[in-house]
């Protein structure tokens, strides 16, 4: 899907430089993928630390995981 998007320059920028894709809309769907896969992390902990799940898993394990889980 196409759309139109503003997006302050020194913004993008930044967005380039941190998923290190040079060109605009491959580096935008790389951070918005990236986000979402945050998002949806970190409330599936909450849900975990709340015990609204039956993942099992401790508190270090998963603190483990986030910290390495840097793809």
């Amino acid at each position: 899907m196409r759309i139109a998007v503003d997006i302050k320059p020194e913004v993008l920028r930044a967005v380039q430089e941190a998923t290190g894709i040079t060109k605009k809309s491959p580096a935008i769907r790389r951070a918005l993928d990236l986000y979402l896969r945050e998002v949806r992390k970190r409330r599936f902990i909450v849900r975990v630390l709340k015990g609204k799940t039956d993942y099992i898993a401790t508190n270090e394990e998963l603190e483990a995981r986030s910290a390495h889980d840097l793809r």
